[in-house]
């Protein structure tokens, strides 16, 4: 049995014991990423600082010599605001029920690509089709499949009444704009699981399959443990961009019925308002809000992956 005094000299081994080319790779790889790392700083800080500084004033482009000094009343008026909590418990709607989807259906593309043996350059060209589309083109083109006038997604259904308007009530009409989301970013999904599924040992199934373990079995023990820090970076990204939608529903609803996300409210504040000042505010609580979400993954998933890149 390991003692209290024996778990931390261990851990301390596992702490030192890293090996010159892992600590020339790392420093090979931050020397790489260092010149990418600082243009972006540079580019994307001036627009955060000046959304910052922006979301500090009361300042409208259609009056702009009122522009007044305000603080944090911005902050407080959209936190204190109903309409922003409603976007935001759409949008955390919109984020949860597309990437647990696509989690499944993306995983199940991922197995198809990795274990095809025939036409397999058709079939991954085939799954991959639809994340080459534009996002807005693939939103007109499921605005008419679900169209009651000249869609055909009444047609296929035989529960749904022929005159049926998706987009007449919020329910139906966050229904299609989630698919028209998972439709479009399921093959981004799938690539990120397949290049874990690459990494799963075949060894190791190959002694799971000598055991007797079962494929379901070899799926919850061998294969999803294996692919966890994959599955952490596919969700990481997805939620982010999810989290952060707004072109379909630009194109499919406008933001109507109920529809709109944080980033759509940002939008009509902005652009369409010309409102600077609260329109700043909420693209900051937007920017701290992905922050939140993508620390909440890296905790939920705690997978270090510096020491899976390690084991690889």
């Amino acid at each position: 049995m390991t003692t209290l005094a024996e778990a931390p000299q261990r851990r301390q081994e596992r702490e030192v014991h890293v090996s010159d080319r892992a600590k020339a790779e790392t420093r090979l790889g931050q020397r790489l990423v260092a010149p990418a790392i600082i243009l972006m700083l540079v580019v994307t800080a001036f627009p955060m600082l000046r959304a910052l500084y922006l979301s500090l004033f009361n300042y409208s482009l259609t009056a702009p010599e009122d522009r007044d000094f305000v603080g944090l009343s911005n902050y407080l008026t959209a936190l204190t605001d109903p309409l922003f909590w409603k976007t935001t418990g759409v949008t955390v709607l919109y984020m949860v029920v597309t990437v647990s989807i696509e989690l499944v259906i993306g995983f199940a593309f991922a197995m198809v690509m990795h274990r095809v043996i025939f036409a397999r350059g058709v079939i991954r060209t085939s799954i991959l089709i639809p994340y080459g589309i534009i996002t807005v083109v693939s939103g007109f083109a499921w605005q008419f499949a679900f169209s009651f006038q000249n869609g055909f997604i009444n047609n296929w259904l035989p529960f749904i009444d022929s005159d049926f308007n998706w987009f007449g009530q919020t329910t139906p009409a966050v229904i299609a704009i989630c698919v028209s989301e998972i439709w479009k970013t399921t093959p981004f999904m799938s690539l990120l699981l397949l290049a874990g599924l690459a990494q799963v040992s075949e060894d190791m199934i190959e002694a799971a399959k000598v055991d007797g373990a079962t494929w379901w079995q070899r799926l919850w023990r061998v294969i999803l443990p294996n692919m966890r820090a994959a599955i952490m970076v596919a969700v990481l990204f997805r939620a982010l961009d999810a989290y952060r939608i707004f072109d379909n529903i630009f194109v499919m609803t406008a933001g109507a019925v109920n529809t709109e996300s944080i980033s759509f409210l940002t939008y009509r504040q902005t652009i369409e308002q010309f409102q600077l000042g609260i329109g700043s505010a909420l693209s900051v609580l937007l920017f701290l809000s992905v922050l939140v979400i993508a620390g909440l993954i890296v905790k939920v998933f705690r997978v270090d992956l510096a020491a899976a890149r390690q084991e690889g």
